[in-house]
């Protein structure tokens, strides 16, 4: 039996379809073939690969007797939350660094994560010890140190000597 919506909100329904297979011992190719879609749509739904539509939400409902849009709110629910965390960006704290640094930017519409090979080139060729302090806080040693191989070359001295003073090699 399929659990009540309220108590799993936010999860994949990929999980939760996965649970009630093994616990009914289905296998994902016989549910497939009993809801008439394709194992490969299954198998990415299983995986997390790939949510819910209406179509196949009202094909499980039949097939386990529960309600038609029960997978569908399931999907909505983790939409919901997974646009929620989305929005809540990581990111340092910005105020530790001088707005100089990101002359060409606003710096708080920098997508931290997307940019972190530019943002830390920057800040190893022309920050001062607080936002270089800042940024191995914030990414880690290990990110900085794969980031730095990507780097093909400075032409700032300032940044081979970043890295040898922060131990970043």
């Amino acid at each position: 039996m399929l659990p009540q919506l309220s108590k799993i909100k936010g999860i994949h329904p990929g999980l939760i379809l996965r649970r009630e297979l093994n616990r009914n011992n289905i296998k994902s190719n016989d549910l497939a073939n009993d809801i008439g879609v394709h194992k490969q749509t299954i198998s990415a739904i299983l995986n997390q690969r790939r949510g819910i539509n209406p179509g196949i939400s009202i094909k499980l409902a039949k097939r386990f007797t529960i309600n038609d849009d029960y997978f569908m709110l399931l999907q909505a629910s983790y939409e919901v939350k997974k646009a929620t965390i989305s929005k809540i960006k990581k990111q340092p704290t910005i105020t530790r660094f001088r707005k100089v640094i990101f002359w060409d930017t606003s710096i708080d519409k920098i997508d931290w994560d997307k940019n972190k090979n530019a943002v830390i080139k920057r800040v190893l060729e022309r920050g001062n010890k607080t936002e270089i302090e800042e940024i191995i806080l914030f990414y880690g040693k290990e990110t900085i140190f794969k980031e730095i191989k990507i780097i093909k070359k400075s032409y700032l001295p300032s940044f081979e000597n970043n890295i040898r003073e922060y131990n970043l090699i």
